[in-house]
């Protein structure tokens, strides 16, 4: 297999569709999918409809609430 199809191979896998990178709502929760490889931990800022909160998250997708009580989030630029 050539390296152009297995890069989209990967980039068109379910999962990838299913968990973007960043923030994303499914219909009831909220997450954010923390894309790296290299293991760093990130600060993301979550604007929930009050006093926006600073969380600290990992690798990996995070549930940060209820669909409906988050209205986005975004990384703020430094590691935790």
């Amino acid at each position: 297999m050539s390296m152009a199809a297995t890069a989209t191979a990967t980039a068109g896998s379910p999962t990838a569709i299913q968990n973007p990178c960043g923030f994303y709502e499914t219909h009831s929760d909220a997450y954010y999918n923390h894309c790296t490889s290299d293991g760093s931990k990130i600060l993301i800022e979550i604007d929930d409809w009050g006093p926006n909160t600073i969380k600290c998250v990992g690798p990996g997708v995070t549930w940060i609430g209820e669909a409906g009580d988050i209205d986005g989030a975004w990384y703020i630029g430094r590691t935790c």
